[in-house]
């Protein structure tokens, strides 16, 4: 199982495609807002864990944080992700949003199996054709995917806040190069909302170009944190998602 834990966090637990029913969206936006303060995410965000995860799952709520609705991520020795699926045929080129971190894990470190926990992250989930995946991670992605009846994506990209990590830092997750970490802010801001806008199929044809020549399908966003190897705690906000 653990061998495995890697391709389950690369495809946060596996992402099923499910396009229909989804609702409208301002243009411009392709996600949908996460709910009215004081509930929890509404659909189509959807929590997702580990196979059959006994362990607690990272907490997401919708609060009031400087006036404005935001998304509260709390981590304590949990694993969770927030996904959203995108309709099929989309081509988003950037995705932009708001966070910050209003308690670090201190513990993680995105070098090391054992410290593999990130206090805030926002994810792209990309459909690379599986005959483009090297050929041992290509065995290791099938016996994955007999384990769900949900569709696995075999790349993803995490943008994450990381406690000590240099921003600008890009690294391959310890369990998995099917899963890329790109650390967009580090350290302490004193509770400072800081604002993204990423070329997100410029990254993406970056750090997996040794693979594809072409960019593949965006098949979802995820925002998540977990603390389950460091067993610690961490607080974050995410706000204002958008696709474009």
């Amino acid at each position: 199982m653990r061998a495995l834990r890697g391709w389950w966090t690369s495809a946060l637990a596996g992402i099923a495609l499910v396009a229909a029913g989804l609702p409208a969206v301002a243009a411009g936006n392709m996600v949908q807002p996460f709910a009215a303060s004081g509930s929890a995410p509404v659909a189509p965000w959807h929590v997702v864990g580990l196979p059959g995860q006994k362990k607690p799952f990272t907490r997401f709520s919708v609060v009031d944080v400087d006036g404005k609705r935001a998304l509260r991520v709390d981590a304590d020795e949990s694993y969770g992700n927030l996904v959203y699926l995108l309709p099929p045929d989309q081509k988003p080129q950037r995705l932009a949003w708001r966070w910050r971190v209003d308690q670090l894990n201190t513990a993680s470190d995105l070098r090391t199996r054992e410290g593999d926990d990130t206090t805030l992250k926002v994810c792209t989930l990309w459909d690379e054709a599986l005959d483009q995946v090297p050929f041992v991670e290509r065995q290791v992605l099938r016996i994955a995917r007999t384990k769900t009846t949900e569709p696995i994506p075999a790349a993803t990209v995490c943008y994450v806040w990381d406690s000590k990590l240099a921003e600008g830092t890009e690294l391959h997750s310890p369990f998995t190069h099917r899963l890329r970490y790109v650390v967009l802010r580090s350290g302490e801001r004193g509770h400072q909302w800081a604002t993204e806008k990423r070329d997100i199929a410029a990254d993406f044809m970056r750090l997996f170009g040794d693979e594809v020549k072409e960019l593949p399908p965006l098949i979802g966003v995820a925002v998540g944190a977990d603390s389950d190897n460091t067993h610690t705690k961490s607080v974050g906000h995410v706000a204002d998602v958008v696709l474009e």
